[in-house]
């Protein structure tokens, strides 16, 4: 997610992508204030895209990292350089990043068991301590991004501890929680004018069998 006039595929830094995949990239509905939120598939993100968007924006500008919808990574950075992460579906993370046993031979065979379990609770508890840091981190980069300071900590803390079917809603969540305008659905165009004692064409039907 990004500020711009234009649209954000425009940006330089997107020039190496061939036209029939950005054909694919998704752009959710617009934020008021030129925030625009675009979905690329697997693979089409680089990691150096995020100071490049910055850079060429003036404004700062977050990436999640979406894995199969069940968790994300969000980075933010700023103009100045500095940035913020955050896990979403943290125990989602947890179970990615609970520490195998150095014996282990076969990962599905230990999926599900009490020494697996033990890793995860081990693993969230270790990313449960950095969740104040990255709501603040958070919180600085929405100021940033000149939003109103009306968020509260405890919210977004309570948001990264939170547990959701999919990680894009989550994502989308964190953005209305620091108080990023909500997106807005596009005004439908306006029907076209009918001359005096003209009469509206009749509305199609369709059949089924």
């Amino acid at each position: 997610m990004a500020r711009s006039k234009r649209p954000l595929l425009e940006a330089p830094v997107f020039d190496s992508i061939d036209q029939e995949l950005k054909d694919t990239v998704h752009a959710w509905l617009p934020r008021p204030g030129g925030w625009q939120t675009l979905q690329f598939d697997h693979g089409l993100w680089e990691d150096d895209y995020l100071s490049a968007l910055v850079a060429w924006t003036g404004a700062p500008a977050c990436v999640a990292d979406v894995s199969d919808s069940s968790m994300a990574l969000v980075t933010g950075l700023v103009t100045d350089g500095q940035r913020w992460q955050a896990w979403l579906n943290l125990h989602n993370a947890a179970a990615l990043l609970a520490e195998e046993p150095e014996d282990l031979d076969d990962v599905s065979l230990w999926l599900g068991t009490p020494a697996f379990d033990e890793a995860v609770r081990r693993k969230r508890a270790e990313l449960e301590v950095d969740i104040p840091a990255d709501a603040e981190g958070a919180l600085g980069w929405a100021a940033a991004a000149g939003i109103p300071a009306t968020a509260q900590q405890s919210r977004i803390e309570e948001l990264l501890r939170s547990r959701e079917p999919f990680a894009e809603d989550l994502f989308s969540a964190l953005l209305d929680e620091l108080g990023f305008p909500q997106a807005q659905a596009q005004a439908p165009a306006p029907a076209p004018a009918q001359t005096q004692g003209s009469q509206p064409s009749p509305e199609p039907y369709e059949t089924t069998s």
